[in-house]
């Protein structure tokens, strides 16, 4: 089993938070989820190449199934294969399927973990986050820069750093409480950095990558659909209409990027 596939497969990464967060997602062209606001992009699901609603709706409920059933990336990409070829396209590659399935389902976990990490007791215990990113060879600079700083769990900070903060990124938020920053000497900041020398010599700018810099976790759809745009509500009233925003029992990406955060 390779590191993604034992990543998403422990017990405590399939939570109900998670798959919920999902569901709320509209499965939308590129070309339209391109055309939305940063805030807005949360409550879409795109993958870039596709413009067929059945391709992209296929892609979705696989991405469900992991989550809710706890299918691996292998799976994943076995399944979309087998489909994709059926429709007389040409399978995904597995660097496409880790990057549509990691960053999905990091997205989705990450929201999850935010839910419970504002739950009002959790706050009241724990009122500070600190970030978290995988200290190896494959990290972004200016992840690796935001590693280990703390914030108060209330800081506009987490408006823009909440993960994952790029494609395939690995990030994590982890809370802690007054007494666990003061035994292990952790200063709270107010401010992200905005530029930081690393171990190597090397100066980065500090800030997450394009088209990640809103917390995906501050928007949701809610019932009146007030103020949010057009071509994303009459996707999600179909999205509603077909049954795909519930449960399955109950019835993007596309990026050069090669760092994985």
């Amino acid at each position: 089993m390779n590191e993604i596939d034992e990543l998403f497969t422990r017990e405590d990464m399939t939570f109900d938070e998670a798959a919920n967060y999902f569901k709320e997602r509209v499965p939308v062209t590129a070309k339209q989820f391109y055309k939305l606001a940063d805030e807005y992009r949360s409550l879409a699901f795109t993958v870039g190449g596709y413009t067929k609603a059945q391709i992209l709706k296929r892609f979705y409920d696989e991405i469900l199934a992991s989550l809710e059933e706890g299918n691996t990336l292998s799976q994943f990409q076995a399944n979309m294969n087998e489909f994709l070829k059926s429709e007389g396209y040409e399978g995904i590659t597995s660097f496409q399927a880790d990057n549509i399935f990691r960053t999905n389902i990091q997205t989705a976990y990450s929201v999850g973990h935010y839910e419970q990490m504002t739950d009002p007791d959790v706050l009241a215990m724990r009122p500070f986050w600190q970030y978290d990113a995988v200290n190896d060879s494959h990290t972004r600079p200016s992840h690796l820069a935001m590693d280990g700083k703390v914030f108060p769990a209330d800081s506009p900070i987490w408006d823009t750093w909440y993960p994952p903060n790029g494609f395939r990124c690995r990030c994590t938020v982890r809370s802690l409480s007054k007494r666990e920053v003061e035994q292990r000497g952790l200063s709270v900041e107010t401010e992200a950095p905005r530029v930081a020398g690393l171990p190597d010599g090397r100066v980065v700018y500090i800030t997450p990558d394009l088209q990640f810099q809103s917390n995906p976790a501050k928007v949701r759809f809610v019932p009146d659909l007030k103020g949010y745009p057009k071509p994303l509500v009459k996707a999600y009233q179909r999205h509603i209409e077909s049954g795909s925003g519930r449960s399955r029992r109950s019835e993007p990406w596309k990026s050069t990027n090669k760092g994985v955060g």
